[in-house]
């Protein structure tokens, strides 16, 4: 295979980390986008002419251009980038505030978007390019006491979707990847965040809370695995634009559009009579 070059954001565990180590084998070159730099010294004695790590906070959006420039002038060339950093906030609409609403969204979307903004001149010029979106299942259905976290993955799937139709003509592609349950850190107690619960929704979200809590060290996914796929693509010839990964997330967004589909038929003929009856059909360029 080609040797490819590789930033992975939030790579000190979970997906970037097994993501990182997963690309270091193949033979490829590495930089670790982290915000603790010291959790990655084992990497940095293993692979000392592949590897380099970046402390980065992906939150600060101004710090994007210099990451993406540290990397060119290590590696020469930027070919993969993987927005992995993420976390989630469980608690009601009103349990959850505006800051825990706005830093997932910084997180989640804002940090991402600048990065990939970073990185697209170097890409297109080049003419190739691989843009990884780690999303959710999160990020394409939803259910009570998520909403913060699954707004922040719906804005990032819907920014992602416009992006993969605009950058495709220079050879650059993105993959939004949709995990399900995988034995990371992410349900564990330092990462997972849980809202006050209120009297109001208490009861409502007892068993969400209970659920999300203890399925830390549980989770059917083995991140190991779901690396390897993913880099396994990232050298292939094509990839999807949205890859669920496990079979809950297979089987859950499956249902997702099995009942989309189901709902919007069932009220199609009431939807079609808002149009003007003398309108003819829109005709769009995409």
């Amino acid at each position: 295979m080609t040797t490819q070059t590789w930033i992975i954001t939030g790579a000190s565990r979970g997906f970037g980390r097994s993501l990182a180590e997963s690309a270091l084998a193949a033979g490829d070159n590495v930089v670790a986008a982290v915000r603790r730099p010291e959790s990655m010294t084992d990497l940095e004695a293993t692979y000392p002419d592949t590897f380099m790590v970046a402390t980065y906070d992906v939150r600060d959006v101004s710090a994007a251009a210099g990451l993406v420039g540290d990397t060119l002038d290590r590696f020469g060339r930027l070919d993969v980038l993987v927005n992995n950093a993420g976390r989630a906030v469980v608690g009601a609409v009103e349990e959850v505030g505006d800051a825990q609403l706005r830093e997932l969204m910084d997180l989640h979307l804002f940090g991402p978007a600048a990065l990939v903004r970073a990185a697209l001149p170097g890409m297109r010029a080049r003419g190739t390019g691989t843009i990884v979106q780690m999303s959710s299942q999160g990020g394409r259905m939803s259910f009570p006491g998520v909403s913060t976290y699954s707004a922040s993955k719906f804005a990032l799937e819907g920014w992602s979707e416009s992006l993969a139709g605009e950058v495709a003509p220079f050879g650059i592609r993105v993959m939004i990847v949709e995990p399900s349950r995988f034995r990371t850190g992410f349900n564990g107690a330092d990462v997972l965040e849980f809202t006050e619960a209120s009297e109001t929704y208490r009861d409502l979200l007892a068993a969400v809370r209970v659920d999300m809590a203890g399925a830390d060290g549980l989770q059917e996914g083995d991140p190991a695995r779901a690396a390897e796929i993913i880099v396994s693509l990232a050298h292939g010839d094509e990839v999807p634009l949205r890859l669920p990964l496990g079979r809950e997330a297979v089987e859950r967004i499956s249902g997702v559009y099995r009942r989309g589909l189901e709902e919007v038929e069932r009220w199609a003929p009431i939807a079609r009579s808002a149009d003007f009856a003398d309108a003819p059909a829109s005709v769009r360029p995409v």
